[in-house]
């Protein structure tokens, strides 16, 4: 920051330094035609009556003058003639300067202003040339000089003037930056470690959101989003880990229980070999049934597929007509009831998960002769509802039931995963599952979305 405010004054104080020069020197100019004119003033009647070459009071008051301005002076007659000047020598009173354009311009009634290289002085001069008036035409011309370096010097001591300021300018400037990147750095660095201590693996590592500049606040945040995203993985991952092997551990401890008996058995008796490898087919269907639930359950946590709108009483239909079979089977009434069209969002299949596993766990709760009815209700948010007349749950148990690996009977059917299946796939759309019981016995599986944008 320092080195771009030196930058901006440099840019600002060149052209500045210019400027100031120009003004100096119209300033000059201004002064020196003012001062000219005075001269051409005292001096017009001894010009007049052509005594200025020989009487002492013109050399006086061009001397006077040049004492005390600096300035050089030369007084022509009529003719371009000097009859005064400012020289001590007075070695040039009597030469003839019409020749010079200043004084030719200045006789001709003009005034004439501007710079030019002197010979003698060796110096490059500002000059002002004016007329001397009077009633009965020009008497003659008096000529102003200045070396042009005095206008310069005038100029730069403005200019030097300035560089007070600059100089508390550029300490402020510098005091704002280390003050400012002190602050900055001092927030990145906390930051940093943050980071640090995420990377060596301490999933409560947080960086603060609230000090710092905007930018610094807004990284906080993303940060702090992206470690509580990465810890909520990272713990669901090794939940996921201990549940799966533990859930794993038993049907393969079954199976191969089963087949060293068959093992055994298979000469001395294959009748009883038989029934150990078919009891080991059933422990097999298990295992793969239980793998893809937890297959299921993983990518219905890990879900990242964007939202679509459905329609929830679309889809809640077609799933009633394909169980319909099923139930007349068992003897149980499979029926629809509620909104024609009923739009909401959700990922992809999820209506027809949950659906599927609300009436499968119906229709293994209720018995034959009984009902159940899939309900869809739709105001700013959709909800179906799966009623069935079987014995329902306690509240124990439906505080339980979306639970990982949680069966709500012992004879070990079913992998324990279908709500927590459900569950996760009712919160990767925006939505809830519950488990209500009903006014006369029976459970209320509901899955709850939000509308469709309107």
């Amino acid at each position: 920051m320092t080195g771009f405010t030196l930058l901006m004054l440099a840019v600002q104080n060149v052209p500045f330094a210019f400027y100031l020069t120009g003004v100096e020197r119209e300033r000059m100019v201004t002064t020196l035609e003012r001062d000219a004119f005075v001269l051409a003033g005292r001096l017009e009647d001894l010009l007049e009556a052509g005594t200025a070459a020989t009487d002492p009071a013109a050399a006086r008051v061009v001397a006077e003058y040049s004492a005390s301005s600096g300035a050089r002076v030369v007084v022509v007659d009529a003719e371009g003639v000097a009859v005064a000047t400012s020289d001590a020598d007075q070695s040039r009173v009597g030469a003839s300067y019409a020749s010079r354009p200043e004084f030719a311009a200045a006789l001709e009634g003009r005034i004439a202003t501007g710079e030019r290289d002197s010979e003698t002085l060796g110096v490059r001069l500002l000059y002002v040339a004016v007329p001397v008036l009077s009633a009965e035409g020009v008497l003659g011309s008096v000529r102003l000089s200045y070396p042009a370096q005095v206008v310069t010097d005038a100029a730069m001591r403005q200019v030097w003037g300035l560089l007070p300021v600059a100089a508390t300018t550029v300490v402020l400037a510098g005091l704002v930056a280390f003050v400012f990147a002190s602050g900055v750095t001092r927030r990145l660095r906390l930051l940093q470690a943050a980071t640090d201590g995420l990377a060596r693996g301490d999933l409560e590592s947080r960086a603060e959101e609230g000090a710092g500049v905007p930018e610094v606040r807004s990284l906080a945040r993303s940060f702090n989003l992206m470690a509580e995203r990465l810890q909520a993985l990272i713990e669901l991952q090794r939940s996921f880990a201990s549940d799966a092997s533990h859930q794993l551990r038993t049907p393969l401890t079954a199976l191969r229980l089963r087949l060293e008996g068959a093992s055994e058995l298979i000469e001395s008796d294959p009748d009883a070999a038989a029934e150990r490898l078919a009891a080991a087919d059933a422990e097999l269907d298990r295992l793969g049934s239980l793998i893809e639930g937890l297959l299921t359950l993983s990518r219905a946590e890990a879900e990242s597929a964007t939202t679509a709108v459905y329609d929830v009483a679309a889809i809640a239909r077609e799933r009633v007509e394909q169980w319909m079979p099923l139930g007349q089977e068992a003897g149980i009434t499979i029926r629809y009831e509620g909104a024609t069209v009923a739009p909401a969002v959700a990922i992809e299949t999820a209506l027809e998960q949950v659906v599927d596993n609300f009436i499968d766990n119906a229709l293994g709760a209720s018995s034959a002769g009984s009902t159940i009815t899939v309900r869809v209700e739709s105001t700013d948010r959709v909800t179906v509802h799966v009623l069935d007349e079987g014995p329902g749950l306690s509240p124990a148990q439906r505080a339980r039931a979306f639970d990982r690996f949680w069966r709500g009977s012992s004879d070990g059917e079913g992998s324990g995963l279908g709500l927590a299946i459900v569950e996760r796939l009712a919160r990767a759309s925006g939505g809830s599952a519950r488990l209500e019981p009903r006014t006369g016995g029976g459970l209320d599986a509901s899955l709850t979305l939000p509308g469709a944008p309107r």
